[in-house]
C-alpha cells in the first residue's frame, strides 16, 4: 500500500479509534448490598489501540479518557481515582503482555496478531476481575470468591465478545483488501455487544430476583413462628441485598417481636423494647395482606449508604411483604390451635381449680407403671378424703372451700415427694400414686408426711381453718389392675374414717360389706326385670285428731335369697348403679298407682316419695314426673318429693333449676331429717319446700334430752314462721305425740300409728278406722265437748283458752 495512502488509513484509524474509546466506556451499573458498581468495556478501545500506537500512548489516553467520562458521569472522586487506577493498571498489564510478544509488531502476520491480543485480552479480563471483586467485596463485606463465581458464565462471554470485536477492527485496519471505513461500524457494533450484555445481565439478575422470591415463599409455608421469621430474614436480606433486615411482629395473641439479622445470620429475637439501637438507612413497609386485614408488623431494609430501589425492587418487596403477612398470619393462628390443642389435652388430665391430675390422668398413669414396669419396686396407692370439708363449704361458702383445696393440694404435692402423682379424684377426695417403693412401710411413712403437712391452720378471709385427713393406703394386687388398686384404696380409707385411725392400711378382712354391694349391684337388673322391688307405705298422721294425713312411699326389695331388705341396705348400690332412672320411676308409678285406687275409694291422700341427691342432677327428672303424673291422672299436688338435706346440700347451686321446675309443676317438696346436716337454716330460702320432717333421732330423744327437745321446738317455730308444715318422724309413743303437739307440731309418723305396709293393707287400715272413723288410725288427744288448755307455747300472745267457748273458737289442731 503507497505511504500515502497508508498515512491516510492511519488518520482515519486515529478517528475510528477515538469513536470506539468514547462509546466503550458506556457503563453498567449494578447494586451490591448498599453499594453501587459500574462495568464498562474500555477494553476494546484499548486492545485496538495497542496494535496501532505506543503502549505508553495506550496507558495514558486510558486513564485520561476513564478520568473524563466518570467526571462525565458526575461520581465521587474516590470512585473517579479508583476506575482510572484500575482500567490503567490493566491496560498496563495488557501492554506488557503485547511488548514481550512478536504479535504487535508492524511486520507481524494478522494470526500472530490475533494470537497475542488474544493473551492481552485475557490478561486485562484476569487484572481487571480481580481488582474488582476484591474492592467489592471490601466495600459490601462480602466474599470476594463469591463476587468472582457471581455471573461467571455472562461475564465470560463478555470478554469473548469484546476480543471479538477488537479483532474486527485489527483486522480492517490490517487488511488491505478490506474498505477501511468499515471501521466506522466497530462502534456501533460495540455499542450493541454492550448493550446485549447488559441486558442479559440484567436479565438474569431480574431472573435469579424471582427465583430467590419463589424459593423464600415456599420455605414460608412452615407453621413455625420462628422459622417464618428467621426464613424471612436471611431471604430477604440475600433477596434485596440488603445489610440487614428487621421484621417486627405487631398483632394479638402474639407477644411483640423483632427479629433483626441477614445473610450471616440472626443478630437479634426478641423483645423490641429491649433490642439494641440500629444505624443506616431504612426502607419500610407494612406487612399487610391482600384481604385489606389489619397488618402483623413491619419490614424495615437496613443499609450503610444511600439506596433507591429500582422499580422491579419495589414491586418485589411489596410481594415479599404480602407472602411474609400471610404466613405470620398462618403461623400465629397454627401456634394459637397448638396452644388450644395443648390446653384441652392439659385440662382433660388436670383438676382445673387445683392443677393437680384429674382421675383419667391417675389412672393412665397407674396402668402404665403397672403394665409397663410391674418389677419395678413396690406401687402404692393413698387415698385421702378431708374431714368434715362439708362445714366449710356451708358455714364460709363455696369460694372459701375452693382456697382451702387449693392450699390443700398445695401441700400434698410438696409432701407426697417429687416423684409421686398427687390428683383431686372430685370435691375433697385425693389420690396420691406412689411407685417404685423400696417396702411398703414407705407408703405409710408417706401418708404420715401428707398429714403433717395440714396440721398448720389455712388462713381464709383472716379466719384460721384446721383441715384433717383420713388416708388409705393400698399396694397394687397381683390381678385386677388399677381398679382394684383404687377399690382397696377406698376400702381402707373408708376403714380409717370408721375408727378414726386416721390411717389404714388395706386388709382382706374389711372387704366383705364392699362385696356384698358388689353382689347386690349384679342382682339389681333381674331384681328390675321380676319386680323384686316393691314398695310400702307408712301413713302421716294429725297428731291431734288421728287422721291419716298423707303417707309416705318406702322401697323394699323382697331379695330371693337374702329375704327382704330396707332402703338403707341397697340404695347405696341403686345410686352407683346405671338403672337410677328405671328404679325411681319404678317406685313412683307404684306410689302413684296406690293414690289412685285410694282416691277411688274415697281416700284423697297425697303420697311423699324419696328422692336420690343423683336424680335432683338429672335435667330430665321433672319432665319424667309430670309424664308419671299425666299417666295416672293425678293432680300434681298429690305428689310430695322428699329431699334429704345432708345430701342435697352439696349439690345445691346445681339441683336449684330442677327443684325450681318441680315446684313450679304444683308438686310439693319436703325437707328430710331436717336439723341432721350443717346448715339447716341457710338451705330453707335457697330450697323451695312446703314441709319440714323432724329426724327421728330428736323425738326419739326429747323426753329426756333437752337438747333434742329445743331442735324440736325451734324446727316447729321455724315451719309455722315460715308457713310451712312440721311433720315428726319416728313417733312411738303416746307421750311423744302429746308432747309434740303441745309444742305446736302438727303431724307425725311412727310405729305408734301404723308400720309401712302394703298399699291394699292400708286401704283396708283407712276403711276399718279408729273407734269406728275411717280415715283414722288414732284416738283423738280429747274428746268432743272437752275443755282445752293451749300450752303457752301455742297461744297466741296474750290470749288464754280456759271456757267451752272460747275452745270453740280455737283450732282443732295446730297450723
Amino acid at each position: 500500500m503507497p505511504a500515502g495512502t497508508r498515512e491516510h488509513v492511519v488518520s482515519w484509524s486515529t478517528l475510528a479509534l477515538a469513536g470506539l474509546t468514547a462509546v466503550a466506556d458506556i457503563r453498567i451499573w449494578t447494586r451490591i448490598r448498599s453499594a453501587t458498581h459500574q462495568f464498562s468495556s474500555t477494553s476494546v478501545a484499548i486492545l485496538i489501540g495497542l496494535t496501532v500506537a505506543p503502549p505508553e500512548v495506550v496507558i495514558v489516553g486510558t486513564g485520561i479518557g476513564t478520568i473524563i467520562t466518570n467526571c462525565a458521569y458526575r461520581l465521587a472522586p474516590i470512585k473517579v481515582f479508583f476506575n482510572a487506577a484500575k482500567d490503567v493498571l490493566a491496560a498496563g498489564a495488557a501492554a506488557a503482555v503485547g511488548v514481550a510478544l512478536p504479535g504487535l509488531a508492524p511486520n507481524a502476520s494478522l494470526v500472530s496478531t490475533l494470537g497475542t491480543l488474544a493473551l492481552c485480552a485475557l490478561t486485562y479480563a484476569v487484572v481487571d476481575q480481580l481488582l474488582v471483586s476484591n474492592v467489592i467485596a471490601l466495600d459490601t463485606g462480602t466474599s470476594a470468591l463469591s463476587r468472582l463465581r457471581a455471573q461467571w458464565d455472562v461475564r465470560i462471554g463478555g470478554v469473548v465478545a469484546r476480543f471479538l470485536l477488537a479483532a474486527l477492527g485489527v483486522s480492517i485496519l490490517r487488511l488491505d483488501d478490506l474498505d477501511p471505513w468499515l471501521l466506522l461500524g466497530v462502534p456501533v457494533l460495540g455499542v450493541s455487544l454492550h448493550l446485549a450484555y447488559a441486558n442479559r445481565l440484567r436479565a438474569r439478575e431480574e431472573r435469579d430476583a424471582w427465583q430467590k422470591l419463589a424459593q423464600a415463599t415456599d420455605e414460608f409455608n412452615a407453621v413455625d413462628l420462628d422459622g417464618v421469621l428467621h426464613t424471612a430474614v436471611a431471604r430477604g436480606a440475600d433477596l434485596f441485598s440488603a445489610d440487614e433486615l428487621e421484621v417486627r411482629v405487631e398483632m394479638d395473641r402474639v407477644p411483640p417481636r423483632l427479629v433483626r439479622g441477614g445473610i450471616e445470620g440472626i443478630s437479634y429475637d426478641g423483645d423490641p423494647s429491649n433490642a439494641p439501637p440500629a444505624t443506616g438507612n431504612t426502607i419500610s413497609v407494612r406487612l399487610e395482606g391482600h384481604d385489606g386485614g389489619p397488618d402483623v408488623g413491619l419490614l424495615t431494609l437496613r443499609f450503610r449508604g444511600t439506596v433507591e430501589l429500582s422499580e422491579r425492587e419495589q414491586y418485589t418487596l411489596r410481594t415479599f411483604a404480602f407472602a411474609l403477612c400471610t404466613a405470620i398470619r398462618n403461623a400465629a393462628a397454627y401456634a394459637e390451635l397448638a396452644r388450644l390443642a395443648e390446653q384441652h389435652a392439659h385440662n382433660a388430665t388436670h383438676d382445673a381449680l387445683t392443677g393437680l391430675a384429674n382421675r383419667q390422668r391417675l389412672q393412665d398413669e397407674a396402668t402404665a407403671t403397672l403394665e409397663r414396669h410391674p418389677a419395678r419396686g413396690i406401687t402404692a396407692l393413698l387415698m385421702i378424703d378431708l374431714d368434715r370439708f362439708k362445714e366449710v363449704n356451708d358455714t364460709l361458702g363455696h369460694a372459701a372451700g375452693d382456697q382451702v383445696l387449693v392450699e390443700v393440694a398445695h401441700r400434698m404435692r410438696a409432701a407426697a415427694g417429687e416423684d409421686a402423682l398427687v390428683a383431686r379424684l372430685g370435691g375433697d377426695e385425693f389420690a396420691v400414686l406412689l411407685r417404685r417403693l423400696a417396702a411398703p412401710a414407705i407408703a405409710t411413712h408417706r401418708a404420715q408426711a401428707i398429714l403433717a403437712s395440714l396440721t398448720k391452720p389455712i388462713e381464709v378471709e383472716g379466719i384460721p381453718i384446721s383441715v384433717e385427713a383420713s388416708i388409705g393406703i393400698a399396694t397394687a394386687p397381683s390381678r385386677g389392675g388399677v381398679g382394684e388398686l383404687m377399690r382397696r384404696a377406698d376400702i381402707a380409707m373408708y376403714q380409717a374414717k370408721r375408727t378414726g385411725s386416721r390411717i389404714s392400711v388395706y386388709r382382706r378382712t374389711h372387704d366383705t360389706a364392699n362385696i356384698g354391694r358388689l353382689i347386690l349391684g349384679g342382682d339389681l337388673p333381674r331384681a328390675m326385670a321380676e319386680h323384686e322391688i316393691t314398695v310400702n307405705f307408712q301413713p302421716i298422721v294429725d297428731l291431734a285428731t288421728g287422721e291419716v294425713l298423707a303417707t309416705e312411699a318406702l322401697a323394699r326389695w323382697h331379695h330371693p335369697d337374702k329375704g327382704d331388705l330396707d332402703p338403707n341396705q341397697f340404695l347405696a348400690t341403686v345410686e352407683r348403679s346405671g338403672i337410677l332412672p328405671a328404679f325411681a320411676e319404678a317406685v313412683l308409678d307404684q306410689a302413684l298407682l296406690a293414690v289412685t285406687e285410694w282416691r277411688e275409694a274415697g281416700f284423697d291422700l297425697p303420697v311423699a316419695v324419696n328422692v336420690s341427691p343423683r336424680s335432683l342432677l338429672d335435667h330430665r327428672f321433672p319432665d319424667s314426673v309430670a309424664k308419671r303424673l299425666r299417666h295416672h291422672d293425678l293432680p300434681a299436688d298429690r305428689l310430695i318429693l322428699e329431699l334429704t338435706e345432708s345430701l342435697t346440700l352439696s349439690q345445691l347451686e346445681v339441683v336449684d333449676r330442677v327443684l325450681g321446675e318441680l315446684r313450679d309443676q304444683g308438686i310439693r317438696l319436703a325437707l328430710d331429717d331436717f336439723g341432721t346436716g350443717y346448715s339447716s337454716l341457710s338451705i330453707l330460702p335457697r330450697v323451695p319446700v312446703h314441709e319440714l320432717k323432724i329426724d327421728r333421732a330428736f323425738v326419739r330423744d326429747m323426753e329426756v334430752s333437752p337438747e333434742a327437745a329445743a331442735v324440736v321446738r325451734s324446727t316447729v317455730d321455724l315451719g309455722r314462721s315460715l308457713d310451712l308444715t312440721v311433720v315428726a318422724e319416728g313417733v312411738e309413743r303416746e307421750s311423744q305425740r302429746r308432747a309434740l303437739w303441745e309444742l305446736g307440731c302438727a303431724a307425725g309418723q311412727g310405729h305408734l300409728f301404723a308400720r309401712p305396709m302394703p298399699a291394699d293393707r292400708l286401704l283396708a287400715a283407712l276403711r276399718r278406722g279408729s273407734g269406728g272413723r275411717p280415715g283414722t288410725l288414732a284416738a283423738p288427744l280429747h274428746d268432743p265437748g272437752a275443755v282445752i288448755r293451749i300450752p303457752a307455747a301455742r297461744r297466741p300472745s296474750g290470749q288464754t283458752w280456759d271456757s267451752p267457748d272460747e275452745k270453740k273458737a280455737a283450732p282443732e289442731r295446730p297450723a
